[in-house]
């Protein structure tokens, strides 16, 4: 699948159809994920794999009871390594930098996920010392995502987008990009 199909056809999934992920989907997944850019090439991501339905049911109430994320066959957290970044760059590294390189790394498994044909949705709304406390993470690891993953039980409409427009600035912000 070309790049630009995944980033414009990839959807949200919140139904899934009940499956079991194989060993080589996941790690084509995962795969994808260590490949992401990271500040220094600190690499600051560890990823917790939860496929234990009780323990699912665990993060989908610490996720604000989205009681949806249960019907995946598994929900990936990505979680920095908060020492890593920070021993390098402080507390930018700490605050900014872990959470950048750890997005790029969850976007990397929604489109790889996406190319062979599995559905996910991207969990920022839970309660982080919950989840903390479900997958036993050390003081240094800290949760900032979740990701819903599984054969998709729907197909959603593409979403609305504003505009290019709207939304790049040349030069100074309010000065209009023209194409």
């Amino acid at each position: 699948m070309e790049v630009y199909e995944a980033i414009r056809g990839r959807r949200s999934i919140r139904s899934y159809i009940p499956s079991k992920l194989s060993p080589e989907q996941l790690k084509y997944v995962l795969e994808a994920a260590i490949w992401a850019p990271s500040a220094g090439n600190l690499q600051p991501w560890e990823f917790v794999v939860v496929d234990d339905k009780d323990n699912m049911r665990q993060l989908a109430r610490a996720s604000l009871n989205q009681m949806w994320m249960t019907e995946a066959s598994a929900i990936i957290a990505v979680c920095a390594d908060v020492d890593r970044t920070g021993a390098i760059y402080g507390e930018r590294g700490r605050r900014l930098y872990a959470i950048q390189d750890c997005a790029a790394a969850t976007q990397n498994m929604l489109l790889a996920s996406y190319s062979i044909g599995l559905g996910t949705c991207w969990v920022g709304a839970f309660y982080e010392e919950e989840v903390r406390r479900v997958l036993k993470l050390p003081a240094n690891v800290r949760p900032l995502a979740l990701i819903t993953i599984g054969q998709p039980g729907e197909r959603p409409s593409p979403p609305h987008r504003r505009s290019l427009r709207e939304v790049v600035h040349h030069n100074l912000f309010g000065r209009p990009w023209s194409v």
